[in-house]
Order: C-alpha cells, then sequence, then structure tokens
C-alpha cells in the first residue's frame, strides 16, 4: 500500500489490466484501484489513491447473482475472497454473463430432450 500509484499505474497497464486489487503479504484485500485510480497522482502511495475496503464475491455464491449485481452496478470486475478477505481471484463482468448464458443454454437444451420410455 506504500507504492507510489506510478509504479502500480505501469505495472498493471503492462499486464494489460485496467484495474487493480490492493492486497497485504497475506493477500488479505484492502482495496481497489479502477482505471479512474489508476490515473490519479504519480508520487502518491497507493494506500491515497486506493477505494478502501471494497466489496467482494464469496466462491460459493451463486454466478447469477455475481452477474446480476456487477450489471446493476456497472462493475467491470469483482475480487473474489474467502471468508477472511483473502483474494482468490477476479471475476469479470463478460465472464460472469457468458457463464450464466451457458447455464441457460444449457438447462434449456435439458427441458426439450426428450426422453425415451424405458
Amino acid at each position: 500500500m506504500d507504492e507510489r500509484i506510478l509504479d502500480v499505474r505501469e505495472r498493471v497497464h503492462a499486464a494489460g489490466w485496467e484495474n487493480c486489487v490492493v492486497v497485504n503479504d497475506e493477500r488479505v484485500v484492502f482495496g481497489l484501484l479502477r482505471k479512474a485510480e489508476l490515473l490519479k497522482g504519480r508520487d502518491e502511495p497507493v494506500e491515497q489513491v486506493m477505494r478502501p475496503g471494497p466489496s467482494t464475491f464469496r466462491p460459493h455464491v451463486r454466478i447469477e447473482e455475481m452477474a446480476a449485481y456487477m450489471m446493476e452496478h456497472d462493475l467491470v470486475s469483482s475480487p473474489i475472497t474467502t471468508s477472511d478477505g483473502r483474494l482468490v481471484g477476479i471475476l469479470l463482468k463478460e465472464d460472469a454473463l457468458e457463464a450464466v448464458h451457458r447455464r441457460h443454454m444449457h438447462d434449456e437444451h435439458d427441458e426439450h430432450v426428450e426422453r425415451k420410455p424405458s
């Protein structure tokens, strides 16, 4: 959290991302740097620029619920964490929507499959 925002911005962009999750050495999530925050400042520490205490999802939450929340709040991505706040991964909205669509198509297909009498 004490790294300069300029240094973090360069690493994030070099990796091809527009967002960054701020974690400590134990991977506990402390904040987010979305596109707008990454563009702020040069020498300021990340802690002064980040969005503290971001909302996260747990791995057990249904994908439909996560996708709906992300759509409602116009989130491009969202951290997935354990109950003690450790980062598990990042869910991209486009991936969540695709998963919901695939599940819907699969369920719809299953409803139309003819069952042969035994």
